[in-house]
């Protein structure tokens, strides 16, 4: 018995003395070996980092002229470490004084991206007698003050929204994709456009400021200060006078349209919808875009401190059309007649014809087969016709031979059966520009192996697999499943007016610091050069110019008048049928097709949609961007009712 009390009583003494070294080990751990490492941390939770950002760097025209700035905005904040027991009044009375709830004040000062040792601006653009009544009333306002803050400015408003963008809170995907620690949730980042394209040049360095607090979280005072560096300004390529021109042209010739009876509906009165539209020009020597402009459009200062709700649904109703849509490279649309001169290349290029070809173009082809007619704009017969004839009048019959040929080449499985979609692909059709904005589209050119892709997916849509006749004599003039975006059609003709060089677009020429010295120059771009059959470009151009330049072009009317004596020019009509949709208006120019070693060269292109023939309202807007670009008087812009050429 007393042996057993014995050896308990061993063992309650080697427990205790186990949990007495145990805890003389803690301690001397504590006190020595994690010493450095706690007392680290302990200044770690005594110290807050407060960031302060950096005002971004300007965006700048062609010329130097600020389109994107900054501006100092008067604002209103709150410290997030006001009392609880004071914030349900300072709350009531500052919502009453800045028009907002109490509900939303509560929620921005709830935002957890925001430090708690960094005021939360609860309003912007504050009026001054609203500012002095705070001021004079500091007593009732604890914890609120007003401002100076850097925020972005677009002086110009919507002009070139869409190549400019906007700015914005940076959202959790957006961090995820950078580099770590490169942003915190709060900061602003480039949404779109160029904002977004050249982020990393525009956005600056933030400063920091490193402030020691006490338990209660107060600050004691600041440790050190690095100041905000500044980011880099962004030169385009962009020249303001002719966004202007090309931004007003586009928006006065589709108000017009929607005043225009549009004579082509014959079974009701109709006028043209022209809900939408776009313009390119580029430098044809360079691959510069010099204005590029799409409508609807937007201000981007809206999204300057957080956009409202209401509005930001606005911009993305179905019945306004979308207005952050850039069309110039979002927007996908069947080229019409304007495709020919891929046609025409093709068909050169493969000997399929050469520049004295002749048709006899009746007015319409017929296969023979249920369907199989396929007839000029108006049924309009143009009789004998070559190949800068045919550019001239846009007769549909002498292309519906060539890509009925081609199909016949196809069919007999001939390596020249799929020469319009090569010479479109070669030309940058099916694949994005390369220009640097988000969102691009690259189009579709169609071919056999799409056809039966889409007939497997969707056989009630597409109930042929078989690539036929017509998909290939429908492809010629820039119809069926084909589809392009405006900045294409700008870059293939370019590509032809330059002699062969394929450039990715350039929309900016340099990088500036701040005292405007050089960071980096961004040369042109060539991307492949496309050899031009013997005398294609020569008898192309013929036919361009006799589009616009004879009193038989498609938009001869269009130009009469125009000083060709002094601007040499050269463009094709295109008309684009959309089913259930009112026609595709396009027009492309050429400034001069031959220009001098030492005279610039631009290529412009309109595309509106539902706005008739090419020579309706899509020519009216390229006639005068070109007076602009080369300084003319800028003639009335007339939208005709109808005609009848493609």
């Amino acid at each position: 018995m007393i042996e057993g009390s014995r050896v308990r009583v061993s063992i309650v003494g080697v427990v205790v003395l186990a949990l007495f070294c145990a805890l003389f080990a803690r301690l001397w751990y504590l006190q020595v070996a994690g010493g450095t490492q706690l007392a680290a941390a302990a200044n770690a939770n005594r110290v807050r980092t407060v960031t302060d950002p950096a005002p971004r760097g300007r965006i700048l025209d062609a010329k130097g002229r600020e389109i994107a700035n900054n501006r100092v905005a008067n604002v209103v904040t709150i410290d997030r470490r006001l009392d609880p027991a004071v914030r349900k009044k300072v709350f009531a009375e500052l919502a009453l004084l800045l028009g907002t709830t109490v509900a939303e004040i509560d929620k921005r000062l709830s935002d957890a991206r925001v430090s708690p040792y960094t005021p939360v601006p609860v309003g912007i653009d504050v009026p001054i007698d609203t500012l002095a009544y705070i001021a004079e009333h500091k007593d009732a306002f604890p914890g609120v003050r007003a401002e100076p803050r850097a925020v972005r400015r677009y002086p110009l408003g919507s002009l070139a929204s869409h190549v400019l963008g906007y700015v914005g809170e940076i959202n959790e995907q957006e961090r995820a994709a950078k580099p770590k620690n490169a942003y915190e949730l709060g900061d602003e980042i480039g949404k779109s456009g160029v904002e977004k394209s050249f982020e990393k040049d525009l956005r600056g360095k933030s400063g920091k400021e490193r402030l020691e607090i006490d338990v209660q979280g107060r600050v004691l005072k600041t440790l050190s200060t690095t100041k905000p560096v500044p980011g880099h300004d962004v030169q385009l390529t962009l020249d303001l006078d002719v966004q202007n021109v090309a931004e007003s042209a586009l928006a006065e010739a589709m108000t017009t349209a929607r005043q225009t009876h549009d004579a082509s509906v014959k079974d009701k009165f109709e006028n043209y919808r022209a809900p939408a539209g776009s313009v390119v020009v580029l430098d044809a020597k360079t691959g510069s875009v010099v204005a590029m402009a799409s409508n609807p459009t937007y201000d981007p200062n809206t999204f300057a401190g957080g956009i409202p709700t209401q509005t930001y649904a606005d911009y993305n109703n179905p019945e306004n059309h979308y207005p952050l849509l850039n069309r110039a490279i979002q927007g996908q649309y069947a080229p019409g007649s304007t495709f020919k001169l891929v046609t025409s290349l093709a068909g050169l290029a493969t000997g399929r014809i050469s520049p004295g070809t002749t048709v006899d173009d009746k007015g319409f082809i017929d296969l023979g087969v249920e369907g199989g007619r396929f007839q000029n704009a108006g049924n309009v017969a143009h009789g004998t016709v070559d190949l800068p004839n045919a550019l001239t009048v846009s007769s549909d019959v002498y292309f519906y031979e060539i890509g009925r040929a081609f199909w016949g080449d196809f069919h007999r499985n001939a390596p020249t059966g799929n020469a319009i979609q090569d010479e479109a692909r070669t030309l940058g059709f099916g694949a994005p520009t390369g220009i640097g904005l988000s969102g691009e589209v690259k189009g579709r050119v169609p071919d056999s192996a799409w056809k039966a892709a889409v007939h497997a997916e969707r056989p009630d849509a597409f109930p042929y697999a078989q690539w036929l006749p017509g998909d290939n004599i429908n492809l010629a003039v820039g119809q069926g499943d084909l589809l392009v975006t405006p900045l294409q059609l700008a870059t293939a003709y370019e590509t032809v007016a330059n002699g062969g060089t394929l450039f990715t677009p350039r929309l900016a020429s340099q990088v500036l610091d701040l005292s405007q010295k050089r960071v980096r120059v961004i040369p042109p771009t060539p991307k492949a050069t496309v050899a031009l059959p013997e005398g294609a470009r020569r008898a192309i151009m013929a036919g361009l110019r006799g589009a616009v330049q004879d009193a038989k072009g498609t938009a001869g009317t269009v130009f009469a008048g125009f000083p060709f004596a002094q601007q040499d020019l050269a463009g094709k009509t295109g008309t684009a049928q959309v089913v259930g949709k009112q026609d595709t208006s396009v027009f492309v120019a050429i400034n001069p097709p031959d220009p001098a070693p030492d005279q610039p060269q631009y290529v412009v292109v309109a595309l509106i949609e539902e706005g008739g023939f090419g020579a309706d309202t899509a020519a009216p807007i390229v006639r005068r961007v070109i007076e602009g670009l080369v300084g003319l008087p800028l003639t009335p812009i007339r939208i005709a009712s109808a005609t009848t050429a493609d």
